[in-house]
């Protein structure tokens, strides 16, 4: 009998041995985006283009601005927020960038003859609006977090926002050329 068992323990061993008990590596990437709304630019376009520079600028409190309000508005189950932690370790990773952005932010709103606070409003008002849409709203964002917080990530401008609200609010890059 026993000599009956012991194939049945080899395979049962072997089997175990074929398992691996560690769970897979997360893998994180940026594969978080919507896809971008399309809008025609319009027939003024250089004389309303965004540089480069402010593009970035823009792109930057773009991020911020759709982090904070998915660090609001996503919940858990028990109607608990669950992003909050990412949204403090964010701003404590980016505080310096931040800081530089907002000043980079006013230069620019003062060149396109903007408000400031319009904008960010706007930012933040498009963003609550998602979820009613899109329903990888808060993994969306959950994936943007990782995203940020990877080690390897050292600036704002290797973070795409999860929706990329500059066409729908009139920000273009100016053409090349």
């Amino acid at each position: 009998m026993q000599k009956q068992l012991l194939p049945l323990f080899v395979l049962c061993a072997l089997s175990l041995a074929a398992c691996d008990p560690t769970p897979p590596e997360k893998k994180i990437s940026a594969d978080y985006q919507a896809p971008v709304t399309a809008v025609a630019p319009p027939t003024n376009l250089r004389s309303v283009c965004y540089n480069d520079t402010d593009l970035s600028a823009f792109r930057v409190r773009m991020v911020q601005q759709q982090l904070v309000v998915a660090a609001l508005q996503c919940k858990g189950a028990n109607g608990k927020i669950y992003l909050d932690d990412e949204y403090a370790a964010f701003i404590k990773k980016f505080s310096p960038e931040l800081s530089s952005n907002a000043n980079e932010l006013k230069s620019l709103v003062k060149r396109k003859k903007a408000n400031l606070d319009v904008m960010v409003t706007e930012i933040a008002n498009r963003t609550a609006q998602r979820p009613v849409h899109d329903h990888e709203f808060c993994s969306r964002y959950q994936r943007a977090f990782d995203w940020a917080l990877f080690a390897e990530v050292t600036s704002l401008t290797q973070v795409p926002a999860p929706y990329d609200l500059g066409p729908e609010m009139k920000v273009f890059p100016c053409p090349k050329g």
